[in-house]
């Protein structure tokens, strides 16, 4: 195979003359200088030293031109034109996968062509990506000689053992490109860059360098640089440049930004692949204690970690963040007994070395950021993702197979011998991971759904072949972790790319078997393979960046068997397999994409109209400017369409929406334009009241009274103000029968599983958005045989306050005890919950109400003291039979009932009873919905208190709400005396009160 490359793409084009047209002006020249070889001692006497003429680039432009230049490139481009030139760096940036390599290498050729510059750098943090910037050079050879009319050039890996290279790199007139890593030129100390060589004249190779002012070409210089003033900074400046380019998808300092083409940008023109993630999230596994390091943080002093744990809530364990500090005792912290004796110590915060150290029964643990103890079986979950990975890899395997596209899948992993590892005897053995890995897929390869694709394939070698790691390899055979941060490391690593890394297009082919790949860090940045199609992070994703690092493998588009791209979301999908929902990987990409890039999602910049092509008089084609644009910004904010912030307001995605966004008439010529961007920066049109919190006030009379100091509220308000006191009895053989019944037809206890859920993931300007996949979710029950069962009796006796022989009786008698094995705090949570149930039912049951003394009422003032507010959104307002001028709801079922009071001529008046009405009860106190006097033929007066319920059918109502209800009835039952009382009652609508008049 032979990859093919795309001269015409424009945004690639774009790239290219944003950074050629900064020398706009600069005359075609170069500079010219002596290099001398110092000859032996013995041939000194000679007085012939040989000397060679050196060529290097050579900058005629003056400053005030380069920034004319760079501003006029920034407004073409639409980002803020800088206002001095602070330093010669340039920044580019180009999202992951749209060809950053290939848009730098082919702009040396162009700056050769237009400007005659030879001598240029590329400085790269890793040897992953040295060896990618080199198989790069090497394939795009042949193109480059083909469009730019076979001029010569050389290309080289620096190597320090090779210095003659450096000499021909000062000496010859060719297009000379050297690409190092900054690990072998930012030592002084020890570098040979640095130093006298023989190999060099007698000259120091960073002399030779300086003298040929390169152009500077920094990959990735986030990694690059050891931030603004790093050791890798200061090995570039080193080399005297006559500039700096800057490429990363991902900048940390942005300098003087020349073109953007960011993560939105590279989504919405789809040059990158959809990304959906596979979620999977364990649920019901509450049998372990789990502790999870989120974070640390020194405030002020106060050292803490942020934990994820299992804390008790009312309604049963719940995963959740809480704050520690050294020394507290997890079991008060998460109120679970299965956590006694586990205690936090020490809490280290130092940037880069974050741990907590955790202590239980037995031993103690240092956590790193991410790093998890305890809960389920970590390798069962592996098992499930490896597995599903596989499932993914087959299901686009028959899709695109016939295309003739092959399907890749990676596996980012967080320790070499979870993969492969050494025996004792020195030999090779397989992983878990590797292990489990042809298992699964021995098991894929039988299911029907992948007949096809297994037709004439031997399974017993198969599974063998189709995986393989990606480590580094020292010098004795074996696997270390990657680091490049010495010179060892860097050896071992050369030592891991072949098939991978420098056989790329072999990788591609049918012929060649491994699909599955399985990484460890070296993966984070310089790698990428058009086909990989899923992506299995079976290690944590929490460090800075390590989302975008990771879906970053992934994201170009991919290639078929001829080596030409095919385009389209329908092909390129990246199946990206975590441990995390869905929502929360969106939200943290987009926290992640926030940080990386500087783009704020749902924000209006002022120059964000500057690169708008117009027309002016003359008939040339300029950019409407930061000047007009800023015009334009100042409007959008006075007409209240963003805040002072640009932040986008509401007003103005229901302008956008209704097609009623008013411009000034000086840009009626580029509206459409406006529009376009305007819509990306706000997002969805779906647009909603915001959240505008009011007070409500009391309706007032004809006599300009407040409704409630009328007689006929009066009359309503007597019937229903007094407060009641209850006796509870019930009888306590029942109750255990109804217990033990409860538990017997209680629904199975689930096993701990993981829910695997999917979604497609869109990036655009609003942000990160997720939409869940119909047919993507299903469940897998997880193995636990190895949970310490907890003391069962007196976890129950603790919540149900039922005696042991009591819970025995219940216990036996259900016949349910064989859940307890299977998922014991989940029976216990279930248990209690059916237990206490009953408990509150037959409390109910037995109950009598008793109205107090004439005085122990709800004072009719309380409705002018006791202020009442609400959101706008939740109010049916300008009301006419309300004692208030708006009605607040809670539900659908409450507006349309208020609505219908409004509606009925026989409705006199009405109130929402407020929260402070309250009805006493053995679960808490009862707040009824409404107080309602209806006339009847204009003469019968009727009253009523309504609650009103989506059902009147008591099995479709929360048991806590059905007792409630039942006590209010009891309540006022209690209240019913003398002459025509109040009346109460359950009502789905209006209509039902209607018919109990009838």
């Amino acid at each position: 195979m032979k990859l093919h490359f795309e001269p015409d793409l424009d945004y690639q084009k774009q790239a290219i003359e944003s950074v050629c047209d900064l020398f706009r002006g600069q005359e075609v020249c170069r500079t010219e200088f002596t290099v001398t070889m110092r000859l032996p001692e013995q041939q000194l006497t000679l007085g012939v030293a040989e000397t060679d003429l050196g060529v290097g680039n050579r900058l005629t432009l003056l400053d005030d031109q380069l920034l004319k230049n760079l501003q006029d490139v920034q407004m073409r481009n639409g980002l803020a034109p800088a206002g001095t030139l602070a330093s010669g760096d340039f920044t580019v940036e180009m999202e992951t996968g749209t060809g950053k390599t290939y848009v730098y290498l082919r702009t040396i050729f162009e700056l050769n062509k237009r400007y005659g510059f030879t001598k240029f750098v590329i400085v790269v943090p890793s040897v992953a990506i040295k060896e990618g910037v080199y198989k790069s050079l090497q394939i795009t050879e042949e193109h480059f000689k083909a469009l730019y009319a076979g001029v010569p050039v050389d290309f080289f890996l620096y190597d320090s053992a090779k210095l003659g290279q450096v000499r021909n790199f000062a000496t010859s007139s060719a297009i000379q490109v050297m690409v190092v890593t900054v690990g072998a030129i930012n030592k002084k100390d020890v570098n040979n860059l640095y130093k006298d060589s023989e190999k060099t004249g007698g000259e120091k190779p960073i002399d030779l360098i300086r003298a040929t002012h390169p152009i500077v070409i920094v990959d990735e210089p986030q990694s690059v640089d050891g931030g603004l003033s790093g050791a890798g900074k200061t090995a570039l400046d080193a080399m005297n440049p006559l500039c700096t380019l800057r490429y990363s998808a991902t900048h940390a300092d942005k300098h003087h930004m020349v073109f953007r083409l960011d993560a939105v940008d590279a989504y919405e023109r789809k040059l990158v692949k959809q990304i959906e993630v596979a979620a999977a999230t364990v649920e019901d596994a509450f049998n372990k204690p789990y502790v999870r390091l989120v974070g640390v943080t020194n405030k002020r002093g106060r050292i803490s970690a942020q934990l994820e744990l299992h804390v008790q809530e009312a309604a049963g364990p719940k995963l959740r963040e809480e704050s520690v500090s050294d020394g507290d005792d997890l079991q008060q912290v998460t109120g679970r007994a299965i956590y006694a004796d586990y205690r936090v110590g020490e809490i280290n915060t130092a940037k880069g070395f974050e741990f907590v150290e955790l202590r239980y029964p037995g031993g103690e643990v240092s956590l790193t950021i991410g790093q998890a103890h305890g809960g389920v079986d970590e390798l069962a979950v592996q098992r499930e993702m490896i597995r599903r990975t596989i499932r993914e890899h087959l299901e686009k395997e028959k899709l695109l197979r016939p295309k003739g596209i092959k399907v890749l899948s990676l596996f980012f992993i967080e320790s070499v011998d979870r993969y492969r590892k050494l025996d004792a005897q020195g030999q090779a053995v397989k992983g878990d991971y590797a292990r489990i890995c042809e298992e699964e897929y021995r098991r894929a390869a039988k299911l029907p759904s992948y007949q096809s694709l297994f037709a004439e394939v031997d399974l017993t070698t198969a599974a063998e072949e189709v995986h393989n790691g990606y480590f580094s390899i020292d010098k004795k055979g074996g696997w270390t972790e990657t680091a490049d941060n010495n010179a060892a490391g860097r050896e071992n690593a050369e030592r891991a790319y072949n098939l991978i890394m420098k056989e790329k297009e072999r990788l591609l082919d049918f012929a060649t078997p491994l699909k599955f790949i399985f990484s460890h860090s070296a993966l984070k940045e310089g790698w990428d393979n058009p086909n990989v199609f899923q992506i299995c992070a079976l290690r944590e994703m929490g460090s800075e960046r390590e989302r975008r690092q990771t879906i970053g493998r992934g994201l170009r588009l991919c290639v078929n068997q001829a080596g030409e791209r095919v385009r389209g979301f329908d092909v390129n999908r990246l199946t990206v397999i975590a441990t995390e929902s869905y929502e929360a990987f969106a939200e943290n990409l987009q926290k992640e994409i926030e940080a990386d890039t500087g783009i704020r999602f749902g924000i209006v910049e002022p120059h964000q109209f500057a690169g708008i092509p117009v027309v002016g008089a003359d008939g040339q084609v300029m950019a409407l400017g930061v000047e007009q644009s800023k015009l334009l910004w100042e409007h959008l904010k006075a007409a209240g369409h963003i805040d002072a912030k640009g932040k986008v307001q509401d007003s103005l995605r229901q302008a956008l929406k209704d097609g009623t966004l008013a411009l000034p008439d000086a840009f009626a010529a580029q509206r459409t334009q406006v529009l376009e961007l305007l819509r990306k920066v706000s997002g969805r049109l779906e647009v909603k009241n915001a959240d505008e919190r009011k007070t409500v006030a009391l309706r007032k009379g004809a006599d300009g009274k407040a409704i409630t100091l009328g007689e006929e509220f009066k009359a309503l308000w007597d019937r229903i103000k007094h407060k009641t006191t209850y006796r509870v009895q019930f009888d306590n053989a029942k109750l255990l029968q109804d217990c033990t019944k409860a538990l017997r037809d209680a629904p199975p206890m689930p096993k701990a599983r993981l829910q695997w859920r999917k979604a497609d993931i869109a990036i655009g300007k609003a942000g990160v958005e997720t939409k869940e996949q119909k047919d993507g979710a299903y469940t897998v029950g997880l193995d636990e045989s190895d949970i310490e069962l907890p003391d069962l009796l007196t976890d129950l006796q603790d919540r149900t306050q039922l005696t042991r022989r009591s819970l025995v009786t219940i216990l036996t008698e259900s016949g349910r005890l064989d859940d307890f094995r299977r998922n014991p705090q989940q029976f216990i949570e279930q248990t209690a919950e059916q237990i206490n149930r009953c408990k509150r039912l037959a409390l109910v049951d037995g109950i009598k109400y008793q109205k107090l003394g004439d005085q122990q009422v709800y004072a009719q003032e309380l409705f002018e003291q006791q202020e009442l507010t609400g959101y706008l959104k939740s109010m049916l307002e300008e009301t006419a039979k309300s004692i208030h001028e708006h009605v607040v709801y809670d539900s659908a079922t409450e507006r349309d009932f208020a609505q219908a009071l409004e509606f009925n001529q026989d409705v006199v008046l009405y109130a929402k009873l407020p929260n402070w009405f309250k009805v006493p009860t053995p679960l808490g106190n009862y707040n009824p919905d409404w107080a309602v006097l209806l006339q009847k033929d204009g003469v019968q007066r009727l009253y009523f208190v309504v609650e009103t319920k989506s059902s009147l059918f008591a099995d479709d109502l929360r048991d806590k709400e059905w007792a409630k209800i039942e006590c209010g009835r009891a309540h006022f039952a209690a209240l019913a005396t003398g002459e025509n009382p109040a009346r109460y009652l359950v009502a789905r609508s209006f209509d039902d009160v209607l018919q109990t008049v009838n």
